[in-house]
C-alpha cells in the first residue's frame, strides 16, 4: 500500500493535467536516457527517444530488412565498393535549414572523430569487416561512400538504432568550439525540455517531410499527430502500472504478468508481438559430459519448447527453435523446423550417450526483465522427470555475464539481444571458442556458413544459407532457443495507432490520443 501511495503521489501532477493535454502522449521509461547525442553514451532508452528526432540515410523496415529514409534510392557499383545515395528533395532540419549532401559529410566526420566517442567508430574503421575510406558529395543531392572491400552488412550497420542509424544532423547541433549542444534533427519530434531524472519532452516538427506510403518499422510514411511526447523516467514497475490505471501514464511497455493483469482494466489495451530477441538455454559443448552430441540431443528432446513458452510469458508466447525471429522476412517453413518432445527418444539418446546420471548445472538469474529462472525451473523438472540430473544455480547477473563470457559453464538460461540481419544473429552464437569464450557455436562449417552470410546481399541466397544453418543448429544442439522476445505495450484506450513490433522500440509517429 505504502508503494501505491508513493506511485500516485509522484504521478499526481501528470494526472491532474489530463484535462488540458490531450494532445500531449506520456511514455513511461523504466530510467532516464543517458544523454541527448545518437549513438553516443547510450542505451535502449536513449536510442527509442532519439529515432524520434533524427534519422539516417536508410533504416530498418517492420520486418527487418533496410529501406530508404533520407535517401530516396542508391546504387551499388566498382564490384560492392562504391554506395552512390541519392537523397530525398525538400528534407528540412528542425532550425529550418534543408539538408544537403554537405551536411550527411559533415555529420559522418562528426560521427567518426574519436573526440565524439561515437559507439559504432570501430564498425566502419577497418577495426571489423567494415572499412569506409572515403564519403564525399559532388553535388547537393549526392553522397558516395567508398569501402576498401564490399560487405553486405554495411546497410544494416548504417541503420543500427545503436548507431543512432548513423543520424544526418545539422552543423549547428554543436557550438563553434565542437561542443555538443542538442540534435538538431530531421525526424517528426523536435528536442524539447530534457529535466534529467524525470522526463525528456519532444515537440511536433511542423515541416517534417514524411515519405509517402504507410508507415514500414523507422521508415515509410511517419507524421506526428500530438504536439508533444513526453518520456517519463518511472524506474519502479509498480509506479508505472498505477499510472497507466489511473490514467497519468499513456503507455510503456511492460512485462508479461503486469500485462497480464493490465488487461483486466476496461480502460487499457495491450499490444503485444514478438521481437528479435531470443530466450534460449546455452549449452557448453567444451564441458567434458556436454560435448557428447547424443546428450546434448537427449535434452533437447526432454523439453517441451511450447510448454516453457507459454510457462513463462503468461501464456502470450509460442516456441521458436529458430534463431531468427519469428517476425523476421527470413523466417521460413524450415525455421519452423524444431525440436519434439519425445520422451522415448530421450531414454534411447541417453543410454547411446552412456549417461549415467552425472549432475548437471543450469545457472540462472533473476532479473525482472528476462524469464532466466523461471525458464531454468520449468527445464529442471522436465531433465529431472527424464531421468537427467539437473539442478539450478542462481547468481547475480554480473556474475552469470562473467561466467557466459568466459564459457565458464555446463548449461544456462540467456537472453540474446536483438539482431535483425540473419549474419549478425547467427554471429551472435558461432565462433572459435578458443579466442571467443563467449560463443557458444564453435563448429568450424558453422563459422564458415555465418562468415559466408556476412557477404552476401542476395535475397534467396541469404534465404539458402539461414535455412542451412538452422537445420545444422537443431542436429548439433549447441544451444536451444525456446521462443522470441515479446514486445508488450500496455496503453490507455484512448491511444490508437500504436503498434509492437519486431525491434520492440517505441514509436509514437501516427499515434493519436481521444
Amino acid at each position: 500500500m505504502k508503494k501505491i501511495l508513493s506511485a500516485m503521489a509522484l504521478l499526481m501532477p501528470g494526472l491532474m493535467a489530463q484535462a488540458a493535454d490531450n494532445n500531449v502522449i506520456r511514455f513511461a521509461l523504466n530510467q532516464d536516457i543517458r544523454s541527448s547525442q545518437p549513438g553516443v553514451n547510450r542505451d535502449g532508452n536513449t536510442d527509442d527517444v532519439l529515432m524520434h528526432v533524427v534519422e539516417g540515410l536508410v533504416g530498418y523496415r517492420e520486418d527487418g530488412t533496410v529501406g530508404p529514409m533520407l535517401a530516396s534510392s542508391w546504387d551499388v557499383s566498382n564490384e560492392g565498393k562504391t554506395y552512390t545515395f541519392h537523397l530525398r528533395d525538400g528534407v528540412k532540419f528542425h532550425n529550418g535549414d534543408t539538408m544537403t549532401a554537405q551536411d550527411v559529410v559533415w555529420s559522418w566526420k562528426h560521427w567518426n572523430d574519436p573526440k565524439t566517442q561515437w559507439r559504432c567508430l570501430r564498425e566502419f574503421d577497418g577495426s571489423g569487416l567494415i572499412h569506409v575510406t572515403d564519403v564525399s558529395a559532388p553535388d547537393n543531392r549526392t553522397v558516395v561512400m567508398t569501402l576498401e572491400k564490399p560487405v553486405a552488412l554495411f546497410l544494416d550497420t548504417l541503420a543500427r538504432t545503436d548507431c543512432g542509424a548513423t543520424a544526418v544532423i545539422s552543423p549547428k547541433s554543436v557550438a563553434a568550439d565542437g561542443a555538443w549542444v542538442a540534435p538538431v534533427g530531421t525526424g517528426p519530434f523536435v528536442f524539447g525540455d530534457w529535466k534529467h531524472g524525470e522526463y525528456v519532452s519532444l515537440k511536433r516538427f511542423a515541416d517534417y517531410s514524411a515519405l509517402p506510403g504507410k508507415p514500414d518499422g523507422f521508415v515509410g510514411g511517419k507524421k506526428a499527430l500530438v504536439d508533444e511526447v513526453r518520456f517519463m523516467a518511472v524506474p519502479d514497475a509498480a509506479t508505472v502500472k498505477a499510472g497507466l490505471q489511473s490514467g497519468a501514464v499513456d503507455l510503456a511497455q511492460v512485462s508479461p504478468i503486469d500485462g497480464s493483469d493490465l488487461k483486466k482494466d476496461p480502460n487499457i489495451a495491450l499490444e503485444v508481438a514478438p521481437n528479435a530477441q531470443r530466450h534460449v538455454m546455452l549449452i557448453q559443448t567444451d564441458d567434458p559430459l556436454l560435448k557428447n552430441v547424443k546428450l546434448r540431443q537427449a535434452i533437447a528432446s526432454a523439453l517441451d519448447s511450447e510448454q516453457i513458452a507459454l510457462g513463462t510469458s503468461q501464456n502470450m508466447a509460442h516456441a521458436s527453435n529458430s534463431n531468427i525471429s519469428v517476425a523476421s522476412a527470413f523466417y521460413s517453413n524450415v525455421q519452423k523446423q524444431g525440436y519434439k518432445y519425445d520422451p522415448a527418444r530421450t531414454a534411447q539418446l541417453l543410454k547411446e550417450a552412456g549417461y549415467k546420471g552425472q549432475p548437471l548445472e543450469i545457472i540462472a538469474n533473476k532479473r525482472a526483465t528476462v524469464p532466466s529462472f523461471d525458464m531454468a525451473i520449468i527445464i529442471q523438472a522436465m531433465l529431472q522427470g527424464a531421468g537427467i540430473n539437473a539442478r539450478v544455480t542462481t547468481m547475480e547477473w554480473a556474475t552469470q555475464l562473467e561466467r557466459y563470457q568466459s564459457g565458464r559453464y555446463q548449461m544456462m538460461t540467456f537472453t540474446y539481444s536483438a539482431r535483425f540481419n540473419p549474419a549478425l544473429a547467427f554471429e551472435q552464437i558461432t565462433g572459435d571458442k578458443t579466442k571467443q569464450k563467449r560463443k557458444v557455436w564453435g563448429d568450424p562449417q558453422a563459422i564458415a556458413m555465418t562468415d559466408k552470410l556476412a557477404t552476401l546481399d542476395d535475397r534467396a541466397q541469404i534465404q539458402a544459407l539461414t535455412d542451412k544453418l538452422h537445420q545444422q543448429m537443431i542436429a548439433d544442439v549447441p544451444l536451444i532457443v525456446f521462443y522470441p522476445g515479446l514486445d508488450i505495450v500496455a496503453h490507455r484506450k484512448a491511444i490508437s495507432g500504436y503498434k509492437a513490433w519486431l525491434a520492440a522500440a517505441a514509436r509514437l509517429w501516427n499515434v493519436s490520443k481521444a
